[in-house]
């Protein structure tokens, strides 16, 4: 429940069953299915991350950002009275704990994901980024990850979701991020989808989509 990555991790870790194959199969239960032209791109990015685990120094600067920027490692915090709810009839209901993720920086999960994202597309030499968002919380994590490691980002929000979520996107702005409110389809995240990808597929070379 620390905030460090799996130094020791290898790729013999992992079984066959539970990793894609040469063309991104996972058995029975399909795999990778996204446009050709992004087929090369994502080939670079998988040889990338695998390099990135066995790369001391990346493992290093990721987990000190982890903990000095993100605020990691967040901790357990037993909530006591919801236990007692569930357990005011009986003795053998659930011990209820919450791993405060809330209490990273931009205030959720999403910020592990995106900075290790941004700073191997940085290591890439990636020169730009794209994201989506619905709620905003995604976004705001891509904004301040790509703001940490230098690389212009821009996201992609539908228009309904830019007008119920104004304060994640005033924090996105503030942040340098270029938010683009997406009028078509249903204008909202389905729709922020299909734009970042459209975006991605246009020069998936110098673009990484978070």
């Amino acid at each position: 429940m620390t905030g460090t990555l799996p130094t020791q991790f290898k790729d013999s870790d992992l079984s066959p069953l539970t990793r894609p194959n040469a063309l991104g199969r996972f058995g029975k239960y399909g795999g990778q299915y996204v446009p050709e032209t992004l087929i090369p791109a994502l080939i670079e990015l998988e040889q990338a991350a695998k390099e990135a685990w066995k790369d001391s120094s990346f493992n290093s600067e990721l987990n000190h950002l982890l903990k000095t920027y993100v605020g990691r490692s967040t901790p357990l915090y037993e909530a006591t009275r919801l236990t007692e709810h569930y357990r005011k009839n009986t003795l053998k209901g659930p011990r209820i704990w919450l791993k405060r993720e809330d209490l990273n920086h931009t205030g959720a999960h999403k910020i592990n994901n995106a900075l290790g994202q941004a700073m191997l597309a940085k290591k890439l030499g990636v020169k730009r980024i794209v994201a989506e968002t619905g709620a905003g919380q995604h976004g705001v994590a891509s904004a301040a990850a790509c703001a940490r490691v230098g690389l212009p980002c821009t996201v992609y929000m539908g228009a309904i979701d830019i007008e119920r979520q104004a304060p994640n996107v005033d924090r996105m702005k503030q942040l340098g991020t270029e938010v683009i409110s997406v009028m078509s389809g249903d204008q909202t995240l389905r729709a922020a989808i299909d734009e970042a990808f459209r975006d991605w597929v246009s020069d998936p070379e110098n673009t990484h989509y978070i």
